[in-house]
């Protein structure tokens, strides 16, 4: 088994971190990950992903080429990064708020990520846990409790809860 995701948006939205963690969790599982990010010479604003590759067996190639999974927190990031998205089976996961024009996809997850971040947990800061929830049920590569366990080693400690309300939120908004 071999997958390739690619989280991506604007700088300040925390696909990288989400990535990170992604990877932290798949690692801590016993997988072979490769993670690596890519962002604009902005710090905020400017157009931000970050890929990660977990796989059972050796990684070649440590870029992802077709990616299975793709986030996209802006439409720029989807007019952007989905174009080599599997067009039998790759999956884009959009904010839905922030994605009005989803390019094609074989399946799309349309989530509120952002508005859901700002209602539930009460801060748009939130808003890449929660992608970071969806991707992990949407997935299912790595477990819940992989994940949790790399978010509460990540975030700073005063903020473990929230995050924790954030994953789960996310998490949830992913049921079908």
């Amino acid at each position: 088994m071999q997958k390739e995701l690619r989280l991506s948006g604007s700088g300040g939205q925390g696909v990288i971190t989400a990535a990170i963690i992604f990877a932290e969790a798949a690692t801590a599982c016993g997988m072979n990950v490769a993670q690596s990010q890519s962002y604009g010479p902005e710090a905020r604003g400017g157009a931000s992903r970050s890929e990660v590759i977990v796989s059972d067996g050796a990684i070649y190639h440590p870029h992802v080429e077709h990616p299975d999974i793709v986030l996209a927190m802006t439409q720029a990031a989807a007019d952007k990064y989905a174009v080599d998205l599997d067009p039998a089976t790759g999956i884009l996961i959009v904010d839905s708020e922030l994605v009005p024009n989803v390019p094609q996809a074989a399946h799309v997850v349309s989530i509120p990520i952002t508005t859901l971040a700002t209602r539930e947990i009460g801060k748009a800061l939130f808003a890449n846990i929660v992608a970071l929830g969806a991707i992990t049920r949407i997935s299912g590569i790595v477990p819940l409790d992989a994940v949790k366990n790399a978010v509460a080693n990540r975030v700073p400690p005063h903020t473990v809860e929230a995050n924790m309300r954030a994953l789960m939120v996310g998490y949830e908004a992913a049921e079908k």
